[in-house]
């Protein structure tokens, strides 16, 4: 059973993946309004991740005997500077991410919530990979200079993402 400090620490965790999954989204229509269709569809796919980050935590919260307590969602940002900045904003936000889960983790550390760890070292992981693509995007568009032939085909190659990839 789920600790009220560690089950409302996940609950936060939940909002906080659901916010991710509407800012991608912001992100994903921003992208398209640029026609930069395989940045929105990135974007969008990255959206339908956080989702799934939610709701990894929503089942896991249940299966331990706790209750999912939901919250209003944020408003995201809808307007930004360029793909650059949407990307650079993308890196920032996974890095907040990162910071949060650290925080549960060590949270569940304190309270020897050995069963919460486990779940969490998922997170832990997925979070490298999250920073490691977004910051390789981040600099590929830097060499492609924000604009022109070489953005375009960065666009063609995120359009070509999976879910999942």
């Amino acid at each position: 059973m789920l600790s009220s400090e560690v089950q409302k620490a996940i609950n936060d965790q939940i909002n906080n993946e659901l916010y991710s999954a509407y800012l991608y989204l912001s992100m994903s229509a921003y992208c398209d309004s640029l026609n930069l269709n395989g940045f929105a569809h990135w974007m969008r796919l990255q959206s339908q991740e956080e989702v799934a980050h939610a709701m990894r935590l929503f089942d896991f919260v249940h299966d331990r005997g706790g209750r999912a307590d939901l919250k209003a969602i944020a408003q995201p940002p809808a307007q930004f500077k360029s793909p650059l900045d949407v990307m650079e904003q993308a890196l920032d936000h996974e890095r907040q991410v990162t910071a949060l889960i650290h925080k549960l983790y060590e949270l569940a550390t304190n309270q020897k919530d050995y069963a919460t760890l486990a779940q969490l070292q998922w997170f832990l992981l997925e979070q490298v990979e999250e920073e490691k693509v977004a910051s390789e995007i981040v600099e590929q568009i830097k060499l492609a200079g924000n604009q022109g032939p070489a953005l375009l085909l960065l666009d063609s190659r995120l359009g070509s993402r999976t879910l999942g990839g």
